[in-house]
């Protein structure tokens, strides 16, 4: 997976043509990994994020999309659940929640 990371104030400094030329580099890119059947699946998550980590027992959440430095996003899992606390839920039951994080992202689509 490839990961983006990005700083949307900076994107929203860009002019209206700079957005355009942009979001047109990021088409020809996706056109390309499309035809050469290199494009598996992509999605833009939603900026706002909450980190769960569980500790003794009791799962603590915080607004942000940002762990530890030390910490490196080790992969995914997509659920499709009803509400936020649910997928807050399923994160504080997951192994890595009680030494690392869980980052909770809504997939934009």
């Amino acid at each position: 997976m490839l990961l983006i990371y990005n700083n949307p104030a900076t994107i929203e400094t860009l002019s209206e043509e700079e957005r355009a030329g942009l979001f047109a580099q990021v088409d020809e890119i996706m056109a390309e990994l499309t035809a050469s059947g290199e494009l598996i699946r992509g999605e833009a998550l939603a900026g706002a994020a909450k980190t769960v980590r569980l500790r003794g027992g009791v799962a603590a959440t915080t607004d942000g999309p940002f762990l530890e430095a030390k910490e490196q996003f080790a992969g995914y899992i997509a659920v499709d659940v009803a509400t936020e606390e649910r997928a807050i839920e399923i994160a504080a039951r997951w192994p890595d929640a009680g030494w690392g994080g869980m980052e909770v992202r809504q997939i934009l689509g």
